[in-house]
């Protein structure tokens, strides 16, 4: 079980975000009080599979922490032969779960991977997810990685892609950026929480627009895109091969 995210709380030297045991210990807390409507994203992700994923085919998880994605994917996908490799470079996160699949041990196989997956092979895929990972690769780094991805899918594959986003409107980004920090503090979160939080993931976690998603995915060779979800600064996208 997930103890409560305090991390930020009493510490006042603020540093760098990183996926730490500390930060795996509170993980769940953490990202279900902060991302608006990410329980549904999670979900739906499940559903998206199900339907999507092929028979003898990959499902990966490309940054999976806790698994919250996969284990979605373990709950629906029905496809005969289908698998699911969970990619994640955090060792803290995929010990953990690895204790939830070992007392959970129904469902299509799980492949753990502790890695980098800029370096990882993407192959034989037909659901490729990407549940806010993208956000925290460098920005030089993400055409390659999504031309990997298109290339690693069968035809009729997708891509499911959640990230924080930006907006090109100043106006609007600040209002969505207040509405996310007024949903945080409904949250339980104080505001000096809040400020520390910003403040370590600054320069770690960057945003784009949806605009420049877009523009990116379809020149890897996705033939569509398209956004299911948003809620503020926060959106899930798909594309299909």
């Amino acid at each position: 079980m997930s103890e409560r995210d305090t991390i930020y709380l009493h510490e006042d030297k603020v540093t760098s975000f990183v996926f730490d045991e500390r930060v795996a210990s509170v993980f769940a807390d953490m990202i279900n009080r902060s991302v608006p409507g990410y329980g549904t994203i999670v979900s739906m992700i499940g559903t998206l599979a199900e339907r999507y994923a092929q028979a003898d085919s990959v499902c990966y998880d490309l940054g999976c922490s806790l698994g919250a994605a996969s284990l979605a994917m373990r709950q629906q996908v029905k496809a005969p032969g289908c698998r699911i490799v969970a990619i994640d470079t955090s060792a803290a996160m995929l010990t953990r779960f690895q204790t939830v699949l070992e007392q959970n041990p129904a469902g299509i196989p799980v492949e753990l991977r502790c890695a980098d997956i800029l370096d990882e092979r993407i192959e034989n895929a037909s659901v490729v997810v990407l549940n806010f990972t993208l956000q925290f690769v460098p920005l030089e780094q993400r055409v390659a990685l999504i031309r990997k991805i298109q290339q690693g899918l069968r035809p009729g594959g997708m891509l499911i892609l959640s990230e924080k986003i930006h907006f090109e409107d100043a106006g609007l980004n600040q209002l969505f950026i207040d509405l996310h920090h007024r949903f945080k503090e409904q949250n339980g979160y104080t505001q000096t929480e809040i400020s520390r939080k910003r403040a370590a993931i600054e320069n770690v976690l960057v945003p784009e627009t949806l605009r420049a998603h877009e523009e990116r995915i379809l020149a890897s060779g996705f033939s569509s895109f398209a956004v299911w979800f948003q809620c503020f600064n926060f959106a899930s996208m798909v594309a299909v091969k």
